[in-house]
């Protein structure tokens, strides 16, 4: 890689890891943080495909409460570094993503242990920006939040920089000399991963009034003359639907509290 190369990616990994917090610029997603990554490396196609798989896969996690969902960002920046690597040999590309994929899934519980680190220490940072503030220090405020969002950021840069060091031969050895029906299987199991983030976002959606729409929608996407736009309009068709039933559900009084204060109003 080319020293403008890297800083790039270094650049990427940062803004990933702020965005992580911020959830502002969303660089942190996956669909962003290996196109960009792409771009700066000049695989912008394999960096696209990479991250819209990855981006199915993360569709259900979220931090909820204090429940901390995997690390998105760094999954999304290691494996767009080890494939840029893994690229350099001769075997073919979609393997090489597949591959990414499958190493994405174990770097994202890494990048879980690594946030936690980095929101228990914030906690001593937000405890000094409140002693801070009890002076009316305004500017040492300042300093502890951008020191806690420079924290974040380093959190995925530093694990990017031990990966961009690493000698692509290393990467380029690995990845030929695994078996071609390993990578094969891991190809076919990329198939699976949009599934596997559906799965989840019913998983935490699915009540008993959403399970027909559910199985509509998915009947519907099985015939094949339907675009995508069309299923997308079917499908906003139907949310509207629902939910103009479910407003009238809830404006109409209830039967037995009407009944009563009928009775009231009678005596």
């Amino acid at each position: 890689m080319s020293v403008l190369t890297i800083l790039g990616i270094l650049i990427v990994a940062f803004l990933a890891g702020v965005e992580g917090v911020l959830d502002e610029f969303q660089f942190h997603q996956p669909l962003v943080a290996c196109t960009l990554i792409g771009i700066v490396s000049g695989c912008v196609r394999e960096g696209i495909l990479l991250g819209g798989s990855l981006q199915m896969m993360a569709l259900g996690w979220a931090n909820v409460g204090a429940s901390v969902a995997p690390d998105v960002a760094l999954a999304s920046v290691a494996s767009s570094i080890l494939m840029v690597h893994g690229l350099h040999s001769t075997v073919p590309s979609e393997y090489v993503i597949s591959l990414s994929i499958a190493i994405a899934i174990p770097l994202s519980v890494i990048g879980l242990f690594l946030t936690r680190i980095c929101r228990t220490k914030a906690v001593s940072i937000v405890k000094k920006m409140d002693q801070a503030a009890l002076q009316a220090d305004f500017k040492a405020i300042e300093r502890y939040q951008i020191s806690g969002i420079v924290m974040q950021g380093a959190r995925v840069m530093i694990p990017s920089v031990f990966l961009v060091a690493i000698p692509s031969v290393w990467i380029v050895s690995l990845v030929q000399a695994l078996p071609l029906v390993f990578l094969e299987g891991l190809n076919v199991a990329r198939g699976l991963i949009p599934s596997l983030g559906f799965a989840i976002v019913i998983n935490v959606l699915a009540s008993k009034e959403t399970w027909a729409f559910f199985a509509l929608g998915f009947s519907i996407a099985g015939i094949s003359s339907l675009s995508l736009i069309g299923i997308f309009i079917l499908g906003a068709s139907l949310m509207l639907i629902y939910i103009v039933l479910k407003k009238g559900e809830e404006d109409t009084p209830d039967k037995e509290l009407h009944k009563n204060l009928k009775d009231v109003l009678n005596s």
